[in-house]
């Protein structure tokens, strides 16, 4: 799944237990193993080919148009882009239409500077967060070397983050930059994605950033709870998209439902950074606000994290 752990240092590997192997790694693993795949009707196909067709339309003609607005936006306001992130956010939310998808949204996104931070667990989360406001993932540098995505995250202005010592001054130069410009930053404390039913320990590493930042006395995290509900009669894990999934599996099967669920996206009040003595104590709260009101989560407890 997307690694946006330990961007910022700390230790890469989570010890964690399996019923079937003893692993170390950042990718989570659902002891209940995977939803059982239902085959595809051919009503089903007709939906895939249908919204399939309007969606990549819908992304291709929207890459294009932000480039062709970059031609004249770059020169005039550098990395400032005032204008085409919002053509993201008109993708995604035309992308959701298309899926059938509805996003109930509560709470006011960000408005002063700083970054959100969210649970993690589909790949729709990128366009559930994308359609809310104007934002900036916060990613490693290898995504941008991946096919595909690697182009998109660079069309979007995503940060990506070399996680190399000697580049920690000029990466934390790199990110408080971004931020005096307005930029609405969003990383995935977990570090991977989840079956949506929990929410994992907060890595605290990524957060250690923003307390070495010049401007950490005005700069703000805001935690966001994104909630996924099954569409009627499936698995609850339906939309969480984990482990070893296949991207391409799943991503057909979402497209071909025949029913949709709905996503549920909280804005929580943000907290200021400069309230909090450590990292630690910063990453506990946000995670704890985001744990408190997800609708499935509250009575899962997982292990403390190791960082």
């Amino acid at each position: 799944m997307l690694d946006y752990g330990y961007l910022f240092g700390g230790s890469k590997k989570e010890e964690f237990f399996c019923q079937r192997r003893s692993c170390l790694t950042t990718t989570w693993i659902s002891e209940d193993g995977e939803p059982v795949s239902k085959k595809i009707s051919i009503f089903g196909w007709v939906l895939l080919f249908s919204r399939g067709s309007a969606i990549i339309f819908i992304i291709v003609f929207g890459l294009l148009l932000k480039f062709l607005l970059r031609v004249f936006e770059k020169p005039l306001f550098g990395d400032m882009r005032p204008v085409s992130p919002q053509i993201t956010v008109m993708v995604s939310k035309i992308s959701l239409y298309l899926l059938s998808i509805r996003v109930k949204r509560l709470g006011t996104p960000l408005e002063r500077p700083g970054a959100l931070v969210a649970n993690h667990s589909s790949w729709l989360d990128i366009f559930a967060l994308n359609s809310s406001q104007r934002l900036y993932f916060v990613s490693k540098s290898e995504v941008a070397r991946w096919p595909g995505i690697g182009l998109l995250a660079k069309a979007t202005g995503t940060l990506f983050i070399r996680r190399e010592a000697k580049e920690a001054f000029a990466q934390k130069k790199l990110l408080e930059q971004r931020i005096k410009m307005g930029h609405r930053l969003l990383f995935f404390p977990e570090g991977t994605s989840t079956d949506g039913m929990r929410v994992l320990p907060f890595k605290s590493a990524l957060f250690q950033a923003f307390f070495d930042l010049d401007l950490n006395s005005q700069c703000y995290i805001q935690p966001v709870t994104v909630t996924y509900f099954a569409p009627k009669n499936e698995d609850p894990r339906f939309y969480g998209w984990w482990g070893d999934m296949s991207f391409a599996m799943h991503l057909l099967k979402t497209i071909a439902a025949k029913r949709q669920g709905k996503i549920e996206v909280r804005y929580h009040e943000p907290l200021l950074v400069s309230d909090f003595g450590k990292r630690k104590e910063l990453a506990a709260a946000a995670e704890t606000i985001i744990r408190s009101s997800h609708v499935f989560a509250g009575s899962i407890v997982e292990d403390q994290a190791s960082d």
